[in-house]
């Protein structure tokens, strides 16, 4: 019993050890996390819910504005800087 007592004394914080060093590198090697986010050229400006599975989106891209329709199967313009499609 003795063995096991100083078995689990031994392993507990090595496990700790590699579980925080696993979490530190996913931290790190993570682009999407930290400060590591790159500058993007498109931008959500607003969403509206229209019901279950319906959105209407204003994307903005390269200094223009795109109303976007988006279902479950489907993403479609309807207007880019005020012109409609």
């Amino acid at each position: 019993m003795t063995v096991y007592i100083i078995k689990l004394l031994i392993l507990l914080p090595v496990m700790c050890g590699l579980i925080f060093a696993a979490l530190w590198l996913y931290r790190k090697y993570q682009p999407a996390l930290g400060h590591a986010q790159k500058q993007c050229s498109m931008k959500i400006v607003e969403t509206m819910t229209l019901g279950s599975f319906a959105k209407l989106v204003i994307v903005e891209f390269d200094e223009r504005k795109i109303l976007l329709s988006v279902t479950r199967g489907r993403v479609e313009r309807i207007a880019t800087d005020g012109e409609p499609r």
